[in-house]
């Protein structure tokens, strides 16, 4: 699902009514594709509008961004069922010889496929290797597919369940800035000027705990996720102490 109008948004809260209907209904779990952050806040707005539904989300893993919304329940229904997402490992034939890829790489080969954009959740690089989140259905055709990432003969495999996945570590850095306010610590993140850093919360580009942020004066806290579109995201950990000047040296871990 791609939504990036006003018509879009409706259309897919419309989706979401079905999909939740559908659930009650027939006494079964439905899934949507992967969700980006825009798509999640388009669910929350929808379901804050009918409570009577349940839903929960996953991304696949710890800190996935991209979540495919469940719904239905154990507490409803009678029976769990786990979400449909698989986890690819894709790899270089022969590593010293492999370009050095970036997350776009990864990305765009596999959207090369010709594949819907709901069907892949997030990508996490490794070295020279990537792990993918997507779909139990579109799983088997990306194996079977994809050989090529940039100019790198790849191999695809699905991970065993019960793989041990390597942990995500932000790479942590300091900052120093004038308060905790959300437009402070992205301006100083990020090398943005005041300008800059108001306009991606008027352009709702700003997401705290994955949830859409309009208030740049909000004050962040230790433990806030935060996602700029275009930019990247970041755990926030709060203030480490002031300085002589007045102004706060805070501490965040910025995932590359």
């Amino acid at each position: 699902m791609s939504a990036e109008t006003d018509k879009d948004l409706l259309q897919l809260k419309k989706r979401f009514l079905e999909l939740a209907e559908k659930s009650y209904a027939q006494n079964i779990y439905t899934f949507t594709g992967f969700l980006s952050m825009a798509e999640q806040e388009a669910l929350f707005e929808a379901m804050q509008k009918n409570k009577s539904y349940t839903f929960s989300l996953s991304g696949g893993g710890e800190g996935c961004e991209r979540q495919m919304a469940r719904f239905g329940s154990l507490e409803e229904l009678g029976y769990e069922e786990p979400f449909p997402v698989e986890i690819l490992k894709i790899s270089p034939l022969l590593e010293k010889f492999a370009d050095n890829f970036t997350h776009r790489d990864f990305l765009g080969a596999v959207m090369n496929l010709g594949i819907d954009r709901s069907t892949v959740g997030d990508i996490f690089l490794e070295g020279k290797s990537a792990w993918l989140y997507c779909t139990q259905r579109i799983a088997p055709y990306i194996c079977e597919n994809l050989n090529k990432v940039r100019h790198t003969n790849v191999r695809c495999e699905i991970v065993e369940q019960g793989m041990e996945l390597p942990v995500r570590e932000p790479e942590k850095i300091s900052l120093i800035v004038s308060s905790e306010r959300a437009d402070a610590v992205l301006a100083k993140l990020w090398q943005l000027s005041r300008n800059q850093s108001l306009e991606l919360f008027r352009t709702k580009k700003v997401y705290v705990n994955g949830r859409l942020c309009e208030n740049n004066s909000c004050q962040l806290k230790s433990g806030d996720r935060v996602s700029a579109r275009g930019y990247g995201r970041f755990l926030y950990y709060g203030a480490l102490g002031e300085t002589r000047k007045g102004r706060l040296n805070v501490s965040a871990g910025v995932y590359r």
